[in-house]
C-alpha cells in the first residue's frame, strides 16, 4: 500500500476509478438520489479515518491534549477547518514533487462524495457511528450540476444554506452511510472531518446535466397515471356489472383514478437512464 506522510499523518493511496452515485429508480421519494450518473476520480491520497484530537493538534502545531488524545476531534465548525486546511496545504508545500507527481498541482482538503465513496470501496474507510463528516461539497436537492470528475460541488445557495456543506453521515446503530449536510457557522457535536491530498482539477469540468428533459417527463406521467390509475377506475366497476355507476358517477371514478395514479408516483415509475462520462464527450 502506498502511503504519504504529511505531519505524521499516513495518506493512504486510492487509484484512478470511477463508480456510480445516485439511484435510478423513478419513484418521487427518490427525487433527491437522482440522476444515477458516473464519477471518474484521479489518483489521490486519503487519510484512513476522521481527524483525531491529537492529529488536529499535530496539524495547527500545538500541545498535544491532555484528556483523551485519541478521541475523533468533533465539532469541527468552518473557522476551526478553514486553520485546519491552511496548515495542512502550507506543509503539503515540502513534499517532494516526485513522490506525488508533476502532472497536477495538489491541494489538501475534506473530500468530495466521489472521492469518499470511491476510497471506501477500494480501501473500507473507517467511519464511526452516529457521526456525520464533512465534505468538500455544498448541499444540494439532488445531484442536477454534480461534478463528474470527483471535485467539490460549488456553493449556489444564498442565505443560510450558503454556509452547510455536505455530510457523509452515518447510522447509529448500523454499519449504513446517508448524505445530509451540517451547517459550518456554528460547532456541533458529532460532527467530523477527514483530509485527502488530491489533484486540483483545473480543465473543463464534465457535470451532470442542469436540466431535465421536462416534456418527456410530463409525458411519461400522464401515461402512468391513465393507466394505473384512471383506467382500473372505471375497468372495475364495469366488470362488476355496475355500468351505470360508471357512466354516472365518472366524475367521481376520474378524480379517484387521478389520484390513485398520482399517489402511485411516490413510490414506483419505471428507472431512469443513468448518466455516464461517456455520454457527455
Amino acid at each position: 500500500m502506498v502511503t504519504i506522510d504529511l505531519l505524521g499523518l499516513e495518506f493512504e493511496m486510492v487509484e484512478s476509478d470511477n463508480i456510480f452515485i445516485g439511484t435510478n429508480k423513478g419513484g418521487w421519494v427518490y427525487s433527491s438520489q437522482r440522476p444515477r450518473h458516473e464519477v471518474e476520480c484521479p489518483t489521490f491520497y486519503i487519510l484512513k479515518g476522521p481527524l483525531s484530537r491529537t492529529q488536529v493538534a499535530t496539524i495547527l502545531g500545538g500541545p498535544e491534549p491532555d484528556e483523551s488524545p485519541n478521541d475523533l476531534m468533533e465539532g469541527i465548525d468552518g473557522s476551526a477547518l478553514e486553520e485546519i486546511l491552511s496548515h495542512a496545504n502550507n506543509n503539503l508545500q515540502k513534499i517532494d514533487n516526485t513522490i506525488l507527481g508533476n502532472d497536477f498541482e495538489w491541494e489538501v482538503r475534506c473530500p468530495s462524495e466521489g472521492e469518499w465513496r470511491i476510497a471506501h470501496k477500494q480501501i473500507t474507510l473507517n467511519y464511526p457511528l452516529k457521526k456525520a463528516e464533512i465534505l468538500a461539497d455544498s448541499p444540494a436537492s439532488n445531484y442536477r450540476g454534480a461534478m463528474m470528475d470527483g471535485s467539490p460541488r460549488k456553493s449556489i445557495g444564498i442565505g443560510p444554506t450558503a454556509n452547510h456543506r455536505a455530510a457523509i453521515e452515518s447510522h447509529p446503530t448500523k454499519d449504513l452511510v446517508a448524505l445530509s449536510s451540517v451547517p459550518m457557522d456554528r460547532s456541533l457535536n458529532d460532527v467530523v472531518a477527514r483530509l485527502v491530498i488530491t489533484p486540483i482539477r483545473k480543465e473543463p469540468k464534465l457535470m451532470v446535466p442542469e436540466n431535465a428533459d421536462l416534456a418527456s417527463n410530463i409525458r411519461d406521467e400522464l401515461f402512468w397515471i391513465t393507466l394505473l390509475g384512471v383506467i382500473p377506475s372505471f375497468t372495475i366497476p364495469i366488470l362488476r356489472g355496475m355500468t351505470d355507476y360508471a357512466v354516472n358517477g365518472w366524475p367521481n371514478l376520474l378524480f379517484g383514478g387521478l389520484c390513485i395514479g398520482f399517489v402511485s408516483g411516490a413510490f414506483w415509475r419505471p428507472r431512469r437512464p443513468s448518466i455516464t462520462i461517456q455520454d457527455l464527450k
